[in-house]
């Protein structure tokens, strides 16, 4: 069966294999956007294949989670997750990628997560850092006008009942987002990757260089063509720089051992030059 042709599956309440691949090549595990689903994947997860197995994360309180109670609180959401993605942790290399909300709970699962299970590479996509998340542009911004600047708008406006649907989600996981608070800890270990679109009108600024100070391992950044998503349901995402980052970053070390950034740091490759 080839990869195309292989059947989704679920593992777990948790994750989604959009595209699953039978000799275990390295695994990406995907975090969706405030109100996102894990089919938003499904995409990325046939474009990357069979070079990397997606695994999408299947937040509560939406699609064949809907009857699910989301966790009350950010820190009660990142320990579910890590409780939920510790098992799948082993056998192989494997990275994070998310999107908005999705970018700054991969980073705090893997902050969360044991040193010697932490990803390879997290890509945080569409996010201001941690440190910046309280004052990021959308923190007032209500479901509606979130679900018209993500540009999913479009994609559901046909059906009444899909809206409410996305809109339900969204307010869900503002409510998550907006217990977050950020406390200062030693940077994570894996090599870390920031991509903004050149478009987004969330972020406020393409300037992501603050998520350097999160890693003591490798980083880059980069601005890419696109919007405040860059994977959705009807397109794939950054497939050719996540390929190239996936195959680039350095296995984790056996202890993820605390230590103070160098001066200055090899950035991964790509080399990062953003787009004016």
């Amino acid at each position: 069966m080839s990869a195309a042709a292989a059947r989704p599956r679920t593992e777990g309440d948790w994750f989604l294999v959009p595209a699953p691949q039978p000799h275990r090549p390295l695994r990406l595990f995907c975090f969706p956007h405030a109100g996102g689903d894990a089919t938003a994947f499904t995409p990325l997860a046939r474009a990357l294949a069979p070079a990397a197995e997606v695994w999408a994360l299947r937040p509560p309180a939406r699609g064949g989670r809907s009857r699910d109670r989301m966790p009350p609180d950010f820190a009660a959401l990142v320990a579910a997750v890590v409780e939920a993605i510790t098992p799948h942790l082993t056998g192989g290399r494997f990275g994070f990628y998310g999107q908005s909300f999705g970018a700054l709970l991969a980073y705090e699962v893997a902050r969360a997560l044991p040193a010697d299970r932490r990803p390879d590479l997290v890509v945080a996509a569409g996010a201001p850092c941690p440190a910046e998340w309280a004052e990021r542009e959308s923190k007032d911004l209500d479901a509606t006008e979130l679900l018209r600047l993500t540009g999913l708008e479009e994609l559901v406006r046909a059906d009444p009942d899909l809206v409410e649907l996305a809109l339900s989600g969204i307010r869900t996981d503002l409510a998550v987002s907006a217990t977050f608070r950020h406390r200062p800890h030693p940077p994570i270990g894996s090599a870390l990757y920031a991509l903004a679109g050149a478009d987004d009108p969330m972020l406020g600024t393409t300037d992501l260089t603050g998520w350097a100070a999160f890693t003591g391992g490798a980083f880059g950044h980069h601005v890419l063509p696109g919007g405040h998503l860059l994977a959705t349901v009807d397109r794939p995402g950054p497939v050719a720089l996540l390929s190239s980052l996936l195959a680039a970053a350095p296995a984790r070390p056996a202890a993820d051992r605390v230590r103070a950034p160098a001066p200055a740091r090899p950035p991964l490759r790509p080399a990062v030059r953003p787009r004016p």
